[in-house]
Formats: structure tokens, C-alpha cells, sequence
């Protein structure tokens, strides 16, 4: 028998084609049977890789969430930390302007000198550099300051234009005592900020 070589051509497609027989139904059965196999180990392969797929990213999320929280307990302490340093530096700098803005007096200039005086109690020698418009004041007032003391001990008052307005220096042989302004706020700062 020779090979069939030619094309069938139908008017119409086939519909509800069936093998003939009980190896026709047999065969629909089996690959009915082969494809419900083959989708139901797709589902379960599926449901298996989304399950890991889930709790990779959810080990992922908790791994963020933990990095989140650690970075949170961190900052916080730094952010308190940088809080209080930036209150320190408002507060030294809201004195500072308070203080420069205080009237310069002959009672404030006299607390000054009294105040540097009581560091050198028992010094029989000594001179007190003022500014100018300081001793200025003292002399004006007629402070009792500049008045000679009992004989014993031996001071003069200077003017200095070295020495800033408000303040004082106390020389003595052995040493300056530096009543400065300046040098009490840098002090104040010194002993806040540690």
C-alpha cells in the first residue's frame, strides 16, 4: 500500500470528534486523568514556592523591622544628646547677651574688685588694673575702694585699656587674678559643657 500524500480539506471544522471504541474512551479517560495529575502537582509546586516565596520576605521584613528598631534606640540617646548641647549653648549665649546688656556702675565695679580681692586675703601687696571709665566711675563715686588701707597692706588702682569694661585684674607678687568678664563666662562654659 502506497502512503497517503494528499490534504484532506472539510467544509466545516469537526466538532465533537471521538476515537471509536472503548480504547478511544479509555485514551480521553487517561489523558483527562494525566491532566488533572499534571495540574494538581502545578498547584501543589506552586503553592510550595509561593510558601517559601512568603517566608523569605517575610524574614526579610522582620530582619527591616529589627534594623529599623536599633537604628531608632540608637538615635534617640544622640538626639537628647545634641538636644542638651544645643540648650547649653542657647542658655550661655541668652546669659551672655543678658550680662553684656547690664549698665556698667560704680557698685557693679566695686562688687568686682571686692569679689577678686577676697582671692588674695593676706596679700600685703597689690595693684588693681581697671578700664579707664571703670576707675573713672570708682574715682566719681568716691568709692571707699581707692581709699588707703590700714598701713599694712600697700595697693594702687591703675587704669589699663587691656582690661574690658566691668571687669579687673589683681597683680600681686605672686600672681593675677583675672576677674575678667570674659574670663568667668569662658569658666561657666568650661564647667557646663563637661
Amino acid at each position: 500500500m502506497k502512503p497517503w500524500s494528499e490534504t484532506i480539506t472539510l467544509p466545516q471544522p469537526l466538532r465533537h470528534v471521538r476515537l471509536k471504541g472503548e480504547a478511544g474512551a479509555e485514551a480521553i479517560q487517561a489523558a483527562e486523568e494525566a491532566a488533572r495529575a499534571s495540574y494538581e502537582q502545578g498547584r501543589r509546586e506552586a503553592e510550595t514556592a509561593l510558601s517559601q516565596q512568603l517566608l523569605q520576605q517575610r524574614s526579610e521584613m522582620h530582619d527591616l523591622m529589627r534594623g529599623v528598631l536599633n537604628s531608632l534606640r540608637q538615635a534617640v540617646p544622640q538626639i537628647m544628646r545634641d538636644t542638651e548641647n544645643a540648650m547649653i549653648a542657647l542658655s550661655l549665649s541668652v546669659a551672655q547677651k543678658l550680662v553684656a546688656n547690664i549698665p556698667i556702675s560704680a557698685a557693679l565695679v566695686e562688687s568686682v574688685v571686692r569679689d577678686a580681692l577676697t582671692q588674695i586675703e593676706g596679700t600685703a601687696q597689690f595693684t588693681v588694673r581697671l578700664h579707664p571709665a571703670d576707675l573713672e566711675l570708682l574715682q566719681k563715686a568716691e568709692s571707699p575702694l581707692l581709699a588707703s588701707g590700714d598701713g599694712a597692706t600697700e595697693f594702687r588702682f591703675l587704669s589699663s585699656p587691656e582690661v574690658t569694661r566691668g571687669g579687673c585684674l589683681v597683680q600681686t607678687q605672686f600672681g593675677t587674678v583675672d576677674a575678667l568678664r570674659e574670663t568667668k563666662f569662658d569658666l561657666l562654659q568650661r564647667i557646663v559643657k563637661a
